[in-house]
């Protein structure tokens, strides 16, 4: 699977890590009049405003371009970046969601969760330091990784309906990974624990970027041992199997901007392909 396939990835920025701790460079790129300035308010992008001040982020360098982002006291007209999806180009797609995750974290961490007392922002809004006279503790933006997965047996697929989703709304199913829990060790859990199914092979497909707020999904195909399901109804309403033909018939790809869409159209383009994996 591709990267460039994969929703929210491919972000062309060059991020400048060793550059953006120098405040005196990072001062230069902002008062550049080439600078690129990408407006947010509550998550939500505000295409439109003219304000400019408030909480900024370093995102990276378009060629010699300097690209931040800014948090808005205010806005008025604003849009959710995952709408815009298919009508902006990739790289732009990936940046507005780097931005509005980057911002998030930035918003969220003012304060330290060891010692209480307000955290400074440093390295264009890559990392902030607690101000504490006794603690000084070094925080990095917070990525939550939860395993997607495509689960097939016998030439077909499993997917689930969510609770409170449609009655024709199936998917991959997909959860957070547990401390001191393997990537591969999460698929089977979470594959048992919300289907009943029991997989052994798992491979790795691919990953993507999820930051609504804080996630990256880590995809993956996994080969089930049997055809049993035994859907928890906690996550789950109902889990099936289903043959390409019922996938195509039926359009459940999933979102188009998720990578759960992406495990399915694979799946769908290469059938007899047995997963050879952990």
């Amino acid at each position: 699977m591709s990267e460039s396939a994969i929703a929210y990835t491919g972000l062309g920025l060059d991020r400048a890590g060793a550059r953006r701790r120098d405040p005196a460079w990072l001062g230069e790129q902002r008062a550049r009049q080439d600078v690129r300035l990408l407006r947010f308010w509550q998550d939500r992008y505000a295409p439109d405003s003219q304000v400019v001040a408030g909480q900024e982020v370093f995102l990276g360098l378009d060629g010699e371009v300097p690209v931040f982002a800014v948090d808005l006291p205010e806005a008025a007209d604003t849009v959710d970046v995952r709408s815009l999806f298919g009508t902006v180009p990739a790289d732009q797609a990936a940046a507005l969601v780097c931005a509005k995750g980057l911002l998030h974290w930035n918003r969220h961490q003012r304060f330290c969760g060891t010692c209480g007392a307000a955290t400074e922002s440093r390295e264009g809004g890559h990392l902030r330091v607690c101000q504490g006279s006794h603690c000084g503790r070094l925080l990095f933006p917070r990525i939550e990784p939860a395993v997607i997965v495509l689960v097939e047996h016998e030439d077909r697929c499993l997917l689930a309906r969510h609770r409170g989703a449609g009655p024709t709304a199936f998917a991959t199913l997909a959860g957070f990974v547990e401390i001191g829990e393997a990537l591969e060790e999460a698929v089977r859990r979470e594959v048992a624990e919300e289907s009943g199914v029991t997989v052994d092979t798992v491979t790795y497909l691919g990953s993507q970027p999820w930051p609504f707020p804080s996630g990256l999904m880590i995809g993956f195909r996994a080969r089930a041992v049997s055809g049993h399901i035994a859907v928890d109804h906690e996550e789950l309403e109902e889990a099936r199997w289903f043959t390409r033909e019922e996938v195509l018939a039926g359009g459940h790809t999933g979102r188009v901007d998720s990578i759960g869409a992406h495990l399915i159209e694979q799946w769908v383009k290469t059938p007899g392909l047995a997963p050879s994996g952990a």
